[in-house]
């Protein structure tokens, strides 16, 4: 009975530990299609996710240098893609820098692992103003991401509306500024939309999770089927939820299958000292 004690005072513990991580989630989350348009004639600003979709990956745009790419030369693992505008004031600056703070934590490699795309939605805005708002968040990360993993892109309307439209995230000038959802984009190396991830504030856990379901539609590493298991995806949340029960059931199990062994190796034993 021991064996049952040692093993009996860890399920409240375990449920305890991996209780409170049931409760993270990403704030400021947006509703879906949570803006409205003036103009009955004009497409609604929100955004309508299209999970299995895949973005077209021969649209071109040019990063901060001038230097003209195709996505297929930077989609080329999992990727977290950023729609903003440069010349955001509020909370395209508020996303990118709360990207910022989380990025140096997660454990993926940038480059091997993953990148990051930021793709102003503003057909104005030009390589020198993306490299101006590249050059501030690589400072704010104080040299702890390495540089040429973030790349910071600007593009022609066309190009621009291809993208988002793949995405399903519209958005609308109003003078010189926008109205537009706050999400950002993870897709697989091919281009398919694995996960939105809302709002200005982010959790590693949340983004590590987002980019390894993003490995794993390329038929990823045993980890990814752990993390899996361990976790899914809540839409209404937005967010990636422990799954208390599956894994309190399965340490349960574990349990009673233990025991059990225990006890007929213990009888097999007992068994073979009496014929002695």
């Amino acid at each position: 009975m021991g064996f049952v004690r040692r093993w009996g005072a860890w399920v409240p513990v375990l449920v305890l530990l991996f209780g409170g991580t049931a409760l993270a989630h990403v704030e400021g989350a947006q509703p879906l299609s949570s803006f409205s348009s003036a103009g009955a004639n004009r497409q609604p600003v929100g955004l309508t996710e299209r999970l299995g979709a895949r973005i077209p990956l021969d649209l071109t745009f040019r990063d901060e240098t001038g230097r003209k790419l195709r996505l297929s030369e930077l989609v080329t693992g999992p990727t977290i893609i950023l729609p903003v505008y440069y010349s955001c004031t509020n909370v395209c600056n508020y996303m990118q820098e709360g990207l910022a703070r989380v990025l140096p934590e997660i454990k993926l490699v940038p480059g091997k692992d993953y990148r990051v795309l930021s793709v102003s939605f503003d057909e104005r805005e030009t390589p020198e103003r993306a490299a101006r708002s590249k050059r501030m968040y690589e400072t704010a990360m104080r040299g702890k991401f390495p540089a040429g993993n973030w790349i910071f892109l600007t593009g022609d309307a066309a190009n621009i509306r291809r993208l988002t439209d793949a995405a399903g995230y519209s958005f609308e000038r109003q003078g010189i500024d926008f109205v537009h959802p706050v999400a950002s984009i993870v897709t697989t190396g091919d281009g398919m939309i694995v996960r939105y991830l809302y709002g200005t504030r982010f959790l590693s856990k949340d983004v590590t999770l987002a980019l390894v379901e993003a490995r794993q539609g390329r038929r990823g590493a045993t980890m990814a089927k752990v993390v899996d298991y361990c976790f899914s995806f809540d839409p209404q949340k937005k967010s990636y939820q422990f799954n208390l029960l599956r894994v309190s059931a399965t340490v349960i199990i574990f349990c009673v299958v233990s025991f059990l062994i225990f006890l007929i190796v213990t009888g097999r034993r007992d068994r073979k000292g009496k014929h002695h």
